[in-house]
């Protein structure tokens, strides 16, 4: 009786065991798929919120022309005295063809620009990759802005006298809606090592930046709603056309005059001489 017992508990843990090593991966990557659509979603609300401010046109018009955008919708920087910061998650996508976009690929930003601050700030940023060789170093696993792309950076909802269509001439163009003060902000230096583990958490498969943003290999429907905001933002402004005139009615024609309309009389002339 005893032995069958020690048997039941064998086979019970055994059993349990087994259990356990085939749910908890199904469980662990179920959560890490949640937490990177999280930050797709946290990124959707960050675009629309940059893209749809009132003094955004800048921005809009950037983005026409942008071969990609990163979307980071939470940028803490802080410090006394030294400047540091924690970028949190990104997410990039790619221009395709007829105005279509990739999936997003997951990206993060390790701090960088040291120097004499004080201050916190936390920031909703949206970056427009405007060459595809900014596009091509993003892509690498160890970009650093900076070294690797030249940036302007713009923030809305300030003077933007300064930021004029020149700006669209840097690899990357920075828009920024910030909360709190930071003196000199800046992303230079900045280091973006891609997220492979995320990549791979949110498609279910080992891909990287190349298949995701330029092979468009994989998609989820997740990220159907950051992919629209792009395209509807990205699209030309309606041509205007001007308004057709009003129709009026042509003058009136004068009367005839006396006689008009009559038939005409025929008569036949002597033969010549």
């Amino acid at each position: 009786m005893r032995f069958g017992s020690r048997a039941k508990r064998t086979l019970t843990a055994a059993c349990l065991g087994l259990l356990t090593a085939v749910c908890l991966p199904d469980a662990a990557q179920a959560s890490s798929q949640q937490g990177q659509q999280d930050l797709v979603d946290r990124a959707t609300l960050a675009f629309n919120h940059v893209m749809g401010s009132p003094d955004a046109d800048i921005a809009r018009q950037a983005l026409q022309s942008a071969r990609a955008v990163m979307v980071c919708p939470q940028v803490l920087r802080f410090g006394i005295f030294f400047g540091g910061g924690e970028g949190g998650g990104c997410v990039l996508l790619a221009r395709g063809g007829q105005g279509t976009w990739s999936a997003p690929a997951f990206y993060s930003m390790g701090a960088g620009m040291f120097g004499p601050q004080i201050g916190i700030q936390d920031a909703e940023l949206v970056m427009m990759i405007m060459h595809p060789a900014a596009l091509r170093a993003i892509m690498d696993s160890q970009f650093r802005i900076g070294g690797d792309a030249s940036i302007a950076f713009i923030t809305i909802g300030a003077d933007l006298q300064g930021a004029t269509t020149a700006a669209l001439n840097s690899d990357i163009v920075a828009f920024a809606k910030t909360r709190g003060l930071y003196g000199g902000i800046s992303l230079q230096g900045s280091v973006m090592p891609s997220d492979s583990d995320g990549d791979q958490a949110y498609y279910g498969q080992p891909v990287g930046p190349v298949d995701i943003l330029m092979a468009m290999r994989v998609t989820n429907p997740g990220a159907d709603s950051l992919r629209a905001a792009l395209m509807r933002y990205a699209a030309p402004p309606p041509r205007a056309y001007a308004a057709a005139p009003a129709y009026s009615a042509p003058p009136e024609m004068p009367p005839p005059p006396p006689g008009y309309g009559a038939p005409v009389q025929q008569e036949s002339l002597p033969p010549p001489r």
